[in-house]
């Protein structure tokens, strides 16, 4: 089997060769037989790489350890779940599964956008073959998952590693990988459309919808893995600005930034350049976070160890890409130039120019913050090494102002706005800010940076608030509904706006969460059986610490009771797990009280089984949850967003007398299942520990 799948990659590359040779001649000869012939080869590749993504997995599932790579990543004590998802656990299958995962996209783009885009698709099947052939070439001749012992066969595995043995983690890296791999696909359409000079609003229409599901699995893989640094590494924070981690915010912030831009060009005919621009950008920070996670060029918990050979590799293909992309750029500047000239500054493509500005610093300032400890030992011969607080310090005040331009954009009027326009649209969101901000300082809560989150939280909550209600009003007025129905209506003849806004209330709550932050309070203490430690209105007592094992694994797990004012609120379970084979790894079993508005956090930092004391990590977390819930209202919003015209046709039309009783049933029964995935998927989008630096400006 080992050498089927090393001939399917062989058979791929040359295959998705041939697919862009073929393609390209096609369109430039014209000839419709070579463009037919080309994406023929294109589909035959998805297949070939799905073929071999079979033969891994069942390498997997039946112990086939005389394959080095199911060897490293698995073992017979290991179940069957984590066995299936070992797949994506190291380097080498990594690439396989990124690179079958842009077979099949490219295959549903292409399939999709053929008969529209017949002038795009030669050349986006081009783009998206040599990118696939770059993945094909570093396994054929470097990181091949197939490769096998030529002696000695192990009797067993050394094992996943036990920090990845863990449900998020089975779900974060295919997120993100899906979020990775989704920016391809814009990125060759964009290419496509400057190769051709068909730089009109037609390709922009057909990737708008790939990368706003792109950007939902790249921020719900960004909140999973907030997720889990909260559950599993024990520090009681979320987000670390570890440079694995980084590597997948990069180009969220400047897809985020192409989301908003592309509305400009669509409406006014302006940010042409930008549009293009943020594409490359995006796909190529994808790139870059991936070379940063698998060359070693940074140092990282989550990163696959140091391998120059495979840096240089990827760093030709990075330059390659700039050089050709920016290459094209350039030679189609007069086709990108603007219809139209920025008016007035304040005006919404103001804005939305401010956002795309603010985004672009927010990742290239994370990329030179992550890059830098191997840059300074390069030119310096000594690595000096940036921590949270750097990043904190500086991403904060920008998150402050992306929040602040959630609000803002909404508000101000296409070209020009008005001072009486400005006066009726943003009193009440102002007063509504005020409000609250005083509110807070007047009830004592004095961390400035939190507080001020807070107000511009109740601002950008005005805005959408606002937003709902004056559109409802007056659709209520033109059709004779209730006000919810009116809502709906609003929903649907502009989903995208709206659900934009919903995606903004999303934002918000995490906000919130992150502000929490600035109330947060800890105490590391040693405790024998019988004491206790006090931290906020929780006091925690320590009983015993006791030894169990389940054949996988020895875990060593405290006894603690936990009271709050002096009122019992139950046991907790803080515990180390000790996994075969990585005994010297032991991972940190985070025991966590959820609350509406705090979390009570333990974790057993050391123990002693002699005299059965053991040192606990106690922290109390405000406001965390509402980061998670934020993200299910951020997906709900995208949702929206993303659902077909005919979706919601039925809060259209003129509603009859009973509709104001009968309606809020069929929103109900409509979009239970969508709230119902909210919580699942209700884990996502990134964050930082103090830090309000990540947002999304506006889909409106």
């Amino acid at each position: 089997m080992s050498s089927l799948g090393t001939f399917i990659l062989l058979a791929s590359f040359v295959v998705a060769s041939y697919a862009a040779v073929v393609s390209v001649a096609g369109a430039r000869r014209r000839s419709t037989r070579l463009i037919e012939s080309g994406v023929g080869a294109f589909y035959l590749v998805s297949a070939l790489l799905l073929v071999a993504s079979a033969i891994i997995v069942h390498a997997f599932v039946t112990d086939n350890y005389a394959i080095k790579y199911v060897d490293r990543y698995s073992d017979s004590a290991q179940p069957l779940f984590y066995k299936l998802t070992s797949y994506w656990g190291g380097l080498d299958g990594s690439i396989l599964f990124w690179v079958a995962l842009l077979a099949v996209f490219g295959a549903i783009a292409v399939k999709v956008n053929r008969e529209v885009q017949r002038e795009l698709i030669p050349y986006v099947v081009a783009t998206i073959s040599v990118v696939e052939m770059f993945f094909l070439f570093l396994m054929v001749i470097h990181n091949n998952p197939f490769e096998t012992y030529l002696t000695q066969v192990p009797p067993d595995g050394r094992g996943l590693n036990p920090l990845l043995q863990n449900p998020y983690m089975v779900i974060h890296p295919p997120s993100l990988y899906i979020g990775f791999v989704g920016m391809t696909i814009p990125y060759a359409f964009g290419m496509a459309a400057l190769i051709t000079g068909h730089l009109d609003d037609s390709w922009l229409r057909a990737v708008r919808r790939w990368t706003m599901l792109s950007w939902l699995f790249l921020s719900f893989g960004l909140v999973l893995g907030m997720i889990w640094a909260y559950e599993e590494l024990g520090w009681g924070g979320y987000w670390g600005w570890d440079p694995v981690e980084n590597a997948g915010l990069l180009p969220w912030f400047t897809a985020t930034a192409f989301l908003h831009s592309v509305l400009v060009q669509e409406r006014r005919g302006m940010l042409r350049v930008w549009n293009v621009t943020l594409v490359i950008v995006t796909f190529f920070l994808t790139i870059f976070g991936t070379f940063m996670t698998r060359s070693g060029v940074v140092q990282s918990v989550h990163a696959f160890g140091e391998d120059r050979a495979l840096a240089w590799m990827f760093t030709v293909f990075m330059v390659a890409i700039l050089g050709v992309s920016f290459g094209y750029v350039i030679y189609r500047l007069p086709l990108l130039r603007s219809r139209h000239e920025l008016d007035s500054w304040a005006s919404k493509e103001a804005a939305f120019l401010a956002n795309n500005w603010v985004l672009l610093f927010s990742a290239l300032f994370v990329l030179f913050g992550t890059m830098f400890p191997t840059l300074s030992e390069a030119l310096m011969g000594q690595r000096l090494t940036v921590g949270p607080p750097f990043f904190n310090k500086w991403m904060l005040p920008i998150g402050l102002i992306l929040l602040f331009l959630t609000g803002v954009g909404p508000l101000l009027a296409w070209r020009k706005s008005t001072l009486s326009n400005l006066r009726y649209q943003f009193v009440w969101p102002i007063a509504f800010a005020v409000v609250v901000g005083g509110g807070l300082w007047a009830v004592g809560l004095r961390v400035w940076t939190s507080g001020l989150c807070f107000a511009l939280s109740a601002f950008v909550v005005g805005t959408i608030a606002q937003e709902f209600w004056r559109g409802a009003r007056v659709r209520q007025g033109a059709t004779g509904s209730d006000v919810l129905t009116a809502m709906i209506g609003l929903v649907v003849r502009s989903r995208r706006r709206y659900g934009g806004y919903v995606v903004h209330l999303g934002i918000v709550l995490m906000f919130l969460g992150f502000a929490g932050e600035g109330y947060k309070r800890e105490e590391q203490t040693l405790l024998k059986p019988g004491q206790q430690v006090t931290v906020s209105d929780f006091t925690v007592t320590h009983h015993a610490v006791r030894v169990s094992d389940d054949g996988q694994k020895q875990m060593v797990t405290a006894d603690v009771s936990v009271t709050r004012n002096g009122k019992d609120i139950g046991q907790m379970a803080p515990a180390k797990w000790f996994f075969r084979k990585h005994e010297e790894e032991p991972t940190t079993e985070v025991a966590i009280k959820r609350g509406f508005w705090e979390d009570l956090y333990i974790v057993m930092a050391a123990f002693e089984l002699q005299d059965q004391s053991a040192t606990f990590h106690v922290v109390v977390n405000p406001l965390v949850n509402w980061i998670w819930v934020g993200f299910g209202v951020m997906a709900l919003g995208t949702f929206i967003a993303l659902l077909p015209e005919s979706s919601l046709a039925f809060a259209a039309a003129r509603a009859p007398g009973g509709a104001a009783t009968t309606l809020p049933l069929v929103l109900f029964l409509l979009l239970t299942p969508a709230l119902a995935r909210a919580p699942l998927a209700g884990a996502e989008q990134t964050a930082n520990t103090g830090t309000i630096a990540h947002e999304f400006h506006t889909l409106d």
